[in-house]
């Protein structure tokens, strides 16, 4: 089975957005064990479609196109699919109704571009869009497909999920595959190969598939195989030596998130913490309560960017600041003391660094980061060395301070890294 994916839209062109959808549908069809053969960006023109379509079906079995769906007069896919398939546009009654529905649960007034979302190519099956205006439309061309989606990620995400794959599995032959993914931090995947080299030397003897899929600051490790019991029993294996060789790098599965497991940690202690940030300006705060229900254990944070507010509102004497300096093991440990006192928590984590890419030295370079967990047990400091980017410095620091808290709730000694 050969997949495509057509996106439309001049915005994702010219970079003004970022194309997820492709990356999202592409690992979505490998859970089903089918890989996407060929993606594409496209224009918002009846040209560019028309070329698009004639290529992608000539040599796929199924075309996903998502974008040019809105009610603008910029979005012209639905006019331009109803021409190709040699068609008519005609209001669908349900998806009207969805779209008077939408509009008066906001209290909006209903413009006649609004109501054309409710016209569909004749002949097409309507998928309907719980979450938008925008319906999905499929299309049967003998034994192949072309669905049409709404660009917006959020609003195809929930078509796909909900109505595109459970009619797919009905159309096509999917391989039923068992794969888990295993999530790390703090750890390159080059790191990780050379660690597990034994492990991976296994797994292409028995035809486990793995893939190293790394972002900023964490690695997610995917194992796959047919699905059948013997392969389960050998992926279940696999991990677990994994995860008894990186104990304080590996932290989680599949969708885990960080955030959500400390989250979880500090309910099950009935722990709370707080924040003292400097270079991270609110940004581990934010990832914190990004969880839901984070307001049972997160009870505030100290923004202290400048020496002045850290002097005023933490304590940290001037000495220490001119002997040390703020980016030191020594201010980073009292601001957490001071900080757990300040906030009443029983967790307190202080971040302090040099993001950059100015304000760096040779003996405190861009991208040193001084780290601080204070506890009701001890006081833990450790120092880290990033790039010299400052968003990626930012977002390491803020997942390097989450998997030290985590290690530190569950009594891991970061100290054996």
């Amino acid at each position: 089975m050969k997949v495509e994916i057509i996106c439309i839209g001049d915005e994702l062109l010219i970079g003004q957005t970022i194309n997820t959808n492709v990356s999202w549908i592409g690992f979505e069809f490998m859970n089903y064990g089918v890989k996407v053969n060929f993606s594409s960006v496209i224009k918002d023109s009846r040209a560019d479609i028309i070329y698009s379509l004639d290529v992608a079906i000539n040599r796929s079995d199924l075309v996903i196109i998502t974008g040019g769906l809105g009610p603008t007069k910029d979005d012209i896919t639905k006019n331009v699919l109803s021409e190709y398939f040699n068609s008519e546009l005609q209001i669908n009654k349900d998806v009207l109704k969805r779209v008077k529905e939408y509009f008066d649960k906001r209290k909006l007034k209903i413009l006649d571009v609004n109501i054309n979302q409710a016209l569909v190519p004749k002949g097409s099956t309507v998928l309907m869009n719980d979450l938008g205006t925008a319906p999905g439309m499929w299309f049967d061309i003998k034994d192949k497909v072309v669905i049409s989606l709404p660009g917006v990620p959020y609003e195809m995400k929930e078509i796909m999920k909900k109505q595109v794959f459970p009619l797919l599995k009905n159309k096509f032959k999917f391989q039923s595959l068992f794969q888990r993914t295993i999530l790390f931090q703090g750890v390159g995947e080059s790191y990780i190969a050379n660690i597990i080299d034994d492990l991976e030397k296994i797994m292409l003897a028995k035809n486990i598939n793995f893939a190293y899929l790394p972002s900023n600051s964490i690695v997610r490790l995917r194992l796959s195989a047919k699905d059948n019991i013997v392969n389960k029993e050998l992926i279940d294996s696999i991990i677990l030596k994994i995860k008894k060789r990186f104990p304080f790098n590996f932290f989680g599965e599949d969708d885990d998130t960080l955030s959500d497991i400390v989250g979880r940690l500090l309910i099950d202690k009935k722990n709370t913490i707080g924040a003292v940030e400097s270079c991270t300006g609110g940004g581990f705060s934010k990832e914190i309560v990004r969880i839901s229900g984070s307001s049972q254990y997160f009870k505030g944070s100290i923004i202290c960017y400048s020496n002045l507010i850290k002097m005023n509102l933490l304590d940290i004497q001037k000495l220490d600041l001119d002997t040390y300096g703020a980016v030191s093991d020594i201010v980073v440990k009292k601001m957490a003391i001071n900080g757990r006192k300040k906030l009443g928590v029983d967790y307190c984590i202080s971040l302090s660094g040099i993001a950059g890419p100015r304000g760096g030295n040779k003996e405190k370079p861009v991208g040193l980061v001084w780290i601080g967990i204070a506890g009701p047990k001890r006081v833990r400091v450790k120092r880290f060395l990033f790039s010299d980017n400052r968003e990626r410095n930012i977002q390491k620091s803020i997942f390097s301070a989450l998997n030290l808290l985590r290690c530190e709730l569950l009594d891991i000694n970061t100290e054996k890294k």
